[in-house]
């Protein structure tokens, strides 16, 4: 089974974190110098890039990201997004998939938080295909001062996309709110996909102690900190805004091959069976349990018999030694029952409250085990914010 420590050889530690920039999560382009040939909203999509040997626009080549006219005249091509999530930073996948013979030759990203999400020149709706900033965006953007902004990449060269090259990956050591990032590229060109992994920060002391929130939301902090399989879809995703848009938008697990050859069940219905698969979480915030909500919504054919939710509070540094020796080491960590096994039903939302938790007091961490694999959409905690051990820092 995969762990924090054994993922795929050359991937990062920081692929493990949430996209802040994400149109799902409600990223957007406020400004682009030019997008002539393919618009850079399409660098925030969550779908994987698509390439369309034959489509053609009236402009060129259509390509899915972020694609400039070749440049005539002086200065290099850039734009500002408004990371949909406010966070801390931990690194940026640049994607050129299917940009081969057009990819830009280098970029930088610098960074800001502003205390405003307004744009001073609202962007124009619609497809932005063969268009390119106008004077008056030009003079609008100037007043941000981005070129001023933290550089948190200097200038990097990229690699073409192919398939083994496509991802360009730079890891950030910026531990600071970011809410808005300046994407250069140099001079022009094309870039598939800008993916910004980090970990959402809420200001808490805004936030009365005693409001009911999601406590584990990606908009509040939380964050996937280790999983046992993520074949079909990453465990990052349960905690996502929204109900899931489809299975790809949940966590979903490979077949386990452990499974009796024949299925028995107990007295209550469940499956007996010798396996689970497992994923471990921060809460955004310490607090106690009150309202669980668990998503199947789209798995009807592949949803988890069982599921159940355990939970504990961990000191930064007992955080650090779990990502370092791995949660799947059964000692490492006391975990309590928060909600013991449940039945889960196809595509549907099941709500537990009341009797059916366990624990009272405030937790820090969560680890949600399916039997024996399967796929869930949505996880969501309500509670109220409480102190417990000082909330871990994102040591990862």
């Amino acid at each position: 089974m995969a762990d924090w420590k054994t993922r795929a050889i050359g991937q990062p530690d920081f692929l493990q974190f949430n996209n802040l920039a994400c149109e799902t999560a409600g990223g957007k382009v406020i400004f682009a110098t030019d997008e002539w040939f393919a618009p850079a909203q399409n660098l925030l999509k969550r779908e994987p890039v698509e390439f369309r040997a034959s489509a053609f626009t009236e402009f060129g080549k259509w390509m899915d990201g972020w694609e400039t006219r070749r440049k005539r005249i002086p200065g290099h091509d850039w734009c500002i997004i408004q990371l949909g999530v406010p966070g801390v930073i931990h690194g940026f996948d640049v994607d050129t998939s299917f940009f081969t013979g057009n990819y830009a030759p280098s970029i930088s990203i610098q960074a800001s938080c502003l205390e405003t999400d307004e744009f001073p020149v609202p962007r124009p709706e619609g497809d932005r295909t063969g268009t390119a900033a106008t004077e008056r965006e030009f003079e609008a953007v100037a007043k941000l001062r981005s070129e001023m902004w933290e550089e948190l990449v200097p200038v990097k060269e990229l690699k073409p996309g192919y398939p083994e090259t496509c991802h360009n990956y730079f890891t950030v050591t910026f531990p600071h709110r970011v809410t808005h990032i300046r994407f250069n590229m140099y001079p022009d060109g094309g870039i598939a996909r800008l993916r910004v992994y980090g970990v959402g920060q809420r200001d808490w002391s805004t936030v009365s102690s005693m409001k009911q929130v999601d406590l584990l939301s990606l908009a509040n902090g939380g964050v996937c900190l280790g999983y046992s399989n993520a074949h079909f879809g990453h465990p990052r995703n349960m905690i996502g805004l929204g109900r899931a848009a489809n299975m790809g938008d949940g966590w979903e697990t490979a077949r386990r091959l452990d499974r009796p050859r024949v299925l028995k069940a107990n007295k209550e219905g469940m499956l007996q069976v010798p396996g689970s698969e497992w994923a471990v979480f921060r809460l955004g915030h310490p607090g106690a349990i009150s309202l669980i909500e668990i998503d199947t919504n789209h798995f009807k054919g592949n949803f988890p018999d069982s599921c159940k939710i355990e939970a504990c509070s961990l000191t930064s540094e007992a955080e650090e030694h779990c990502l370092r020796e791995g949660w799947g080491s059964g000692q490492a960590v006391k975990w309590r029952t928060l909600l013991p096994p449940q039945k889960l039903k196809p595509h549907q939302r099941q709500f537990f409250s009341g009797d059916a938790l366990e624990l009272t007091e405030a937790v820090s961490h969560i680890r949600l085990t399916i039997a024996p694999d399967g796929g869930v959409s949505r996880l969501r905690l309500w509670g109220r914010p409480k102190p417990a051990f000082s909330n871990p820092t994102s040591k990862l």
